[in-house]
């Protein structure tokens, strides 16, 4: 059937970006920092023989960043394809007086992603939710789009429920799989016909690599978690204790 086989997703988070730079009222509207745009071009180099069949991300100016870099090393890359429903998790709102107090506070944001009604952050948006529409940009991807290949970069929420949702523990797994900046995660997908024969199905997915950072391959100076980094704090190795939202 048209369309069945294996797929190979490349499943990347953009690179670093600096939400407390000055000028910034809307953190959707963030930029790669030059960190950043040096994790892009790790991960450019370490892609630079893949031929992407399809490059997707979510619109967002950091992923489409990312993206281009990725694609600059080849010399007829796809079309950069927006999937809107791949957008980060819509946040809730916190106040905090200092990036230590917020870093404290974001530290257990994926705690507890798999209970009923958890959400991200006080009226942020449901995990449930998240996980509906980012599954279904997914599967539409799969189903809909003829491709061996595909380059997809996201963010950290978004790759978290993605990997929770192709190793099948859904999101009681996602706080797990931590994702550095500028990560690449391997994930094969294997499409078969229906039992109608008539459409397609996911009969298994495989993660093949998660959470590969080509700029330090063996995360010697990624002691931190990407968040602290992102706030450039330090809690020394250990989690802070948590603290009321």
């Amino acid at each position: 059937m048209d369309g069945a086989g294996r797929r190979r997703i490349y499943l990347m988070r953009h690179g670093h970006v600096d939400y407390f730079a000055p000028n910034i009222d809307d953190p959707r509207t963030v930029s790669l920092t030059d960190e950043g745009r040096r994790q892009a071009e790790a991960a450019r180099d370490a892609l630079h023989n893949i031929e992407f069949d399809i490059a997707v991300c979510s619109g967002l100016p950091r992923t489409e960043q990312t993206a281009e870099i990725v694609l600059s090393a080849h010399d007829n890359p796809p079309a950069l394809i927006i999937r809107e429903g791949l957008e980060e998790l819509k946040s809730g709102w916190i106040t905090a007086e200092t990036r230590e107090e917020l870093a404290a506070r974001l530290a257990y944001s994926f705690d507890g992603a798999g209970e009923p009604g958890a959400a991200f952050l006080p009226e942020g948006e449901r995990f449930a939710d998240a996980q509906t529409r980012i599954v279904a940009a997914l599967e539409e991807l799969v189903f809909n789009d003829k491709w061996r290949t595909a380059l997809i970069v996201a963010h950290e929420g978004v790759n978290r429920i993605a990997l929770g949702w192709s190793c099948g523990g859904g999101l009681k797994t996602i706080s797990t799989f931590e994702q550095d900046l500028g990560c690449i995660n391997l994930i094969d997908i294997d499409v078969t016909p229906d039992e109608t024969g008539k459409a397609l199905q996911i009969e298994r997915t495989l993660i093949k690599a998660l959470n590969v950072t080509p700029y330090d391959f063996v995360k010697h100076g990624l002691s931190r978690t990407s968040l602290e980094h992102l706030f450039d704090v330090d809690f020394g190795g250990v989690r802070p204790k948590r603290r009321e939202l």
